[in-house]
């Protein structure tokens, strides 16, 4: 068998790319989760959100006023590292959060990779201020 030369990290942005799904136009199938998340969790914010190298990207968004990030400054870059659910209840007082300025009105996170087998770069979160 020949040795992985790929890190973790080159195998999640190949599969990402293989979706041929970045910087497309919004989907109903995907704007349906969205809308049914926010209202399910009762919560002003709800995404669908891909990760590339650098910026995190909505496929679809309810409450978020535009489709991309800088990944420093994301949630959900740190939910595609976490095995299980990222819950996030006060990013002021979480150090992987405390400093960040972007979005102050964003305290609170609850973000789940979509495919933790293959690390996928999507994340379906649910965030209040």
């Amino acid at each position: 068998m020949a040795a992985r030369t790929q890190t973790p990290e080159a195998d999640r942005l190949a599969a990402l790319r293989s979706l041929d799904i970045l910087d497309t136009p919004a989907e109903e199938r995907f704007d349906r989760i969205t809308r049914l998340a926010a209202a399910r969790f009762e919560v002003p914010i709800s995404t669908v959100t891909l990760i590339d190298e650098d910026r995190q990207w909505h496929k679809s968004c309810v409450g978020v006023g535009g489709r991309e990030d800088p990944r420093a400054v994301s949630f959900c870059s740190v939910a595609i590292e976490t095995p299980a659910a990222l819950i996030v209840h006060d990013a002021r007082e979480d150090p992987r959060f405390s400093e960040n300025r972007s979005s102050p009105a964003r305290r609170s996170s609850a973000s789940m990779p979509a495919s933790r087998s293959r690390r996928w770069t999507a994340t379906a979160s649910a965030r209040c201020a």
